[in-house]
């Protein structure tokens, strides 16, 4: 794991280095607050896509159900109770991620081609359900993750808090539980694990389970942040997120990898688009060095690979 993990802190560090050197605000305690509160959503959302790329998955709706979550709690919390407005808003993106991992695990199809079909299931749906229109959030408890205490001159919000706290959370779930160790097994070798007893479709299904309740934690980040519940938010989430996780050092063909690398994947991104901000960069040349970074974190990957089996 720290073999894995060294890349993508080497990367993030050499960003900070040549960032600070190159402009005299990135280092400034607001400019670093601004980086941990653009990357908490994304990264929160990347966290569940993590543990299905540790399957050999990947999950292309992953954004749609977010964006699902926050229309729900947005649009209920002002017709009734905030609280009942989460607790549905959070039944409905386990609901998503559960017939996910229904249709993966129970017919063996393809996570790609399922889930962007719900991708454009969930997207419709979600239009449907509002006509297309935003809900704006006034209740402080939806607001509650974008605020947060002032430390040397840098808001700590609480959702850069809670993101944090989860991914720790779920690091300890997949490296000191039998859960976490299934979750690899069946990533490296579903065959094999399965001759070993473990439950294949037992354990894909819990993984998308797991993951939608993720996103629906990035959906209360995404209102925290952005208090508005917009159909239409968020429309490039599900390939941030799958850049995130790769940039981070988690294999496309499962097995290797893990939520650390996430977060740090998910800060590599936040970096280099402020840092080029900051510099006077165009936003075109910012989107073509992130795929640049994805493309490297794959064929990296796919070195290692062929290392290990030679």
């Amino acid at each position: 794991m720290s073999r894995q993990l060294a890349g993508p802190l080497a990367a993030l560090a050499v960003a900070v280095v040549a960032f600070s050197l190159t402009t005299d605000t990135f280092l400034n305690p607001a400019n670093v607050s601004l980086v941990l509160q653009q990357s908490v959503v994304i990264g929160t959302l990347a966290l569940g896509q993590t543990l299905i790329i540790l399957t050999a998955g990947i999950d292309l709706s992953a954004g749609a159900i977010m964006v699902l979550g926050t229309v729900l709690i947005a649009r209920l919390a002002g017709e009734g109770n905030v609280l009942v407005a989460v607790l549905i808003g959070f039944l409905g993106c386990a609901l998503m991620g559960a017939v996910n991992g229904l249709v993966v695990a129970r017919w063996n199809l393809p996570p790609f081609i399922v889930t962007l079909g719900t991708l454009t299931v969930i997207a419709a749906a979600t239009r449907l359900y509002t006509s297309s229109a935003s809900y704006p959030v006034t209740s402080d408890v939806l607001r509650l993750l974008g605020s947060g205490p002032v430390v040397g001159g840098a808001k700590i919000t609480y959702g850069t808090m809670l993101w944090l706290l989860l991914a720790l959370a779920l690091g300890y779930a997949l490296t000191q539980t039998a859960w976490g160790t299934r979750v690899y097994a069946v990533g490296d070798s579903p065959h094999a694990a399965r001759l070993t007893g473990i439950k294949v479709s037992r354990v894909l299904f819990s993984v998308y389970l797991v993951a939608g309740l993720i996103y629906a934690v990035a959906a209360l980040a995404a209102l925290g942040r952005t208090p508005i519940g917009d159909p239409s938010g968020y429309q490039t989430a599900n390939l941030d997120t799958i850049t995130a996780v790769v940039i981070g050092g988690t294999s496309l063909f499962g097995g290797r990898g893990g939520v650390a690398g996430t977060v740090v994947g998910a800060l590599i991104v936040s970096v280099l688009q402020n840092g080029l901000t900051q510099a006077g960069i165009d936003s075109l040349y910012q989107q073509v060095a992130v795929g640049v970074l994805v493309i490297a974190a794959v064929g990296f990957d796919q070195l290692v690979r062929r290392r290990n089996k030679s």
